[in-house]
């Protein structure tokens, strides 16, 4: 049976104990040490299982014996599968990152994985709002009588105003909003804490949401959590992407994302004067480098606008 047909629970249990034991320890590892969220740790551990299901045909029988061969025709085998650039970059850190820990570990004699490289993934440009446009779409929830719609309009402030990633608004707590200094207490990737502040608009729809919006949706369950859900509970991700979708609808925007109006708040910073080291703060970027792509949005936007209006363009 073909790799692609196989679960990764099924290439799990196939593998030689050693192996077995080695990749739960590594997921382990990343969870507790690392401090990965589950996502993150499942998709380590995928990539990991994968790489040791390939070892195992090639007669490896513990980790020990991965060289940069093994690790090479593995990527070789999936880019014969159809693999894209971003998959094969973002399998071959799931490698090196795994041959990293063995080594520390105690499981392999050599870092092989420090010898592994692989295709630059194409990195698109995000798609960025223009400020009328996100202007529009947080504005769009309207109706102050309604606890849902002022919770939306809370979500849509809070993400263009700060920045924050969906899975760190929806685990904001009541402790975390500071609206004396008008910040945020993010718990961030990592399990990394930052400071992030908002403004009046956000800080206006913060009070609405407080008064009359949140106490009409709380139940004995909803605990801390600032943002709520229909039945009470915490507001999930999965919610936060249909409000934003659904609202950029109603204003006649294209499909968007909340990430897309974390892409927007980022550029609009930048556009704004404030430099990046700032900017990379607030988003909570552990490296310059993710954050410097959207000086190229800035830079892409500068040159259709000069297009557009200069008449020796």
């Amino acid at each position: 049976m073909g790799e692609r047909h196989r679960s990764t629970e099924e290439q799990h249990a196939a593998l030689p104990e050693a192996m077995r034991e080695a990749v739960d320890e590594f997921a382990r590892h990343l969870a507790s040490v690392r401090n990965r969220s589950p996502h993150t740790v499942r998709a380590y551990v995928s990539d990991t299982v994968s790489l040791l299901d390939h070892a195992a045909r090639m007669r490896c029988t513990c980790v020990a014996d991965l060289d940069i061969t093994v690790l090479r025709s593995w990527l070789a085998r999936l880019r014969t599968l159809g693999a894209a650039r971003t998959s094969l970059a973002r399998r071959a850190a799931a490698a090196r990152t795994f041959c990293h820990w063995a080594h520390r570990a105690g499981l392999m004699p050599v870092d092989v994985g420090a010898q592994l490289t692989s295709p630059k993934a194409h990195r698109e440009l995000p798609a960025v709002l223009r400020v009328d446009q996100a202007a529009a779409l947080v504005t769009g929830p309207a109706d102050q009588a309604d606890p849902a719609s002022l919770r939306d309009r809370l979500v849509l402030e809070l993400l263009y105003a700060t920045g924050i990633r969906v899975s760190e608004l929806c685990g904001l707590d009541l402790p975390d909003v500071d609206r004396g200094r008008r910040v945020l207490r993010v718990l961030g990737k990592g399990r990394k804490e930052r400071t992030v502040p908002f403004g009046l608009p956000a800080n206006r729809a913060l009070d609405e949401w407080l008064r009359h919006g949140r106490p009409a949706l709380a139940r004995p369950a909803s605990g801390s959590a600032l943002l709520l859900g229909s039945r009470g509970g915490r507001l999930q991700p999965a919610v936060v992407r249909r409000i934003v979708a659904a609202y950029a609808k109603i204003a006649g925007l294209p499909h968007t994302k909340p990430h897309g109006l974390r892409h927007s708040a980022a550029t609009h910073l930048l556009e704004g004067g404030a430099d990046l080291r700032s900017v990379q703060e607030l988003l909570g970027h552990s490296s310059l480098a993710s954050t410097q792509i959207y000086t190229h949005v800035s830079v892409e936007r500068l040159r259709a606008a000069y297009r557009q209006a200069h008449p020796r363009a």
